[in-house]
C-alpha cells in the first residue's frame, strides 16, 4: 500500500511530459502532413521507373543512329589516339 504513494504523483509527472510533448510536436508541425508522405512513397518508385524507361529509350535510339552500317572501334573513340591522327 504504501507503493501507490510513489506510483500516483510518478505518473502524474510522466503523464505532465507526455502532454508537453505532444503539444510541441503539433507545434513543431510533426503532424501537418500525414497522407503526403505515404502517396511521395508510391510515386517516387513510379516516378524513377518512368525516368529509367525514358532513359532506355533515349540511349537505343542514339545507339540506332550511330550504327547506320559504321561500326566504331574503341581506339576511334580514344582522344589522342595515333590511329586517329593519321
Amino acid at each position: 500500500m504504501d507503493v501507490i504513494y510513489g506510483l500516483i504523483p510518478s505518473m502524474i509527472i510522466i503523464g505532465i511530459i507526455l502532454v508537453v510533448i505532444l503539444f510541441w510536436a503539433i507545434k513543431a508541425g510533426q503532424f501537418d502532413d500525414l497522407e503526403g508522405d505515404a502517396h511521395r512513397i508510391l510515386l517516387d518508385e513510379d516516378l524513377a521507373m518512368d525516368e529509367k524507361k525514358t532513359h532506355n529509350n533515349k540511349q537505343q535510339e542514339n545507339s540506332t543512329t550511330q550504327t547506320d552500317g559504321q561500326t566504331d572501334s574503341p581506339s576511334e573513340k580514344i582522344p589522342g589516339n595515333k590511329e586517329n591522327q593519321g
